[in-house]
């Protein structure tokens, strides 16, 4: 019985498919993912051309290893302020793994929107390893008390640690919605630039002040 025969591309039918994507297309694929000029074009030739998978193929592909960056030291960084209207302001400290990075542009703006998303939304802690134990507490006791007894128990713990984050959402910095983008998280925005930078970002400390209020 004859068996259909794998379909392979030659070498000169995938330099076709590379030629007929333009380098306008592979310059805003680079720009928007932070990859480099072949990874940003073998992308889009493996997309078939589809921009937007290639795009997301990308991100996943560079938040894969921003999330392998998470652990490593950051010992560089900057000092960043904004001030509102001279009755409200923030101070950050966000850190980086080397001082050229931390005199980037990209580095920078991230420190700087950062400085306005504690002004804006005032958070409490950078993570949820900050919260107080005792506040903790409270929150998982009423986590446990909202169950209906139908949970599945190897998901049990799982819906109580969603419960808790929640809880939080609006007080930890890292969980807060992201200002300038509602479709993210401040922890996913900083993974985004972690991929673009290729260094490991964390927010280490915030002061928030209100003229009038003292805490």
């Amino acid at each position: 019985m004859a068996t259909k025969k794998a379909e392979t591309k030659t070498t000169k039918e995938v330099a076709g498919e590379a030629k007929a994507i333009s380098i306008e297309l592979i310059k805003k694929l680079k720009e928007l993912s932070g990859v480099g000029l072949t990874d940003a074009k073998n992308a889009l030739v493996e997309a078939k051309g589809d921009f937007d998978k290639a795009l997301a193929a990308m991100r996943k592909k560079g938040l894969t290893k921003a999330e392998k960056r998470g652990d490593r030291e950051t010992r560089e960084g900057l000092i960043e302020a904004y001030v509102h209207d001279g009755r409200l302001g923030a101070i950050v400290e966000v850190n980086c793994e080397t001082s050229f990075v931390a005199k980037t542009d990209e580095f920078k703006d991230l420190a700087h929107k950062i400085a306005m998303q504690v002004a804006s939304m005032n958070p409490q802690w950078v993570t949820e390893d900050e919260i107080p134990a005792d506040k903790m507490k409270e929150a998982r006791e009423a986590a446990e008390k909202s169950l209906t007894g139908k949970e599945p128990a190897d998901r049990k713990e799982q819906i109580i640690a969603s419960k808790i984050t929640k809880t939080f959402a609006d007080r930890v910095l890292m969980n807060q919605t992201y200002i300038f983008d509602d479709t993210k998280t401040v922890s996913q925005f900083i993974k985004d630039t972690i991929a673009k930078t290729g260094e490991n970002i964390t927010v280490k400390q915030f002061k928030r002040i209100e003229l009038g209020v003292t805490e």
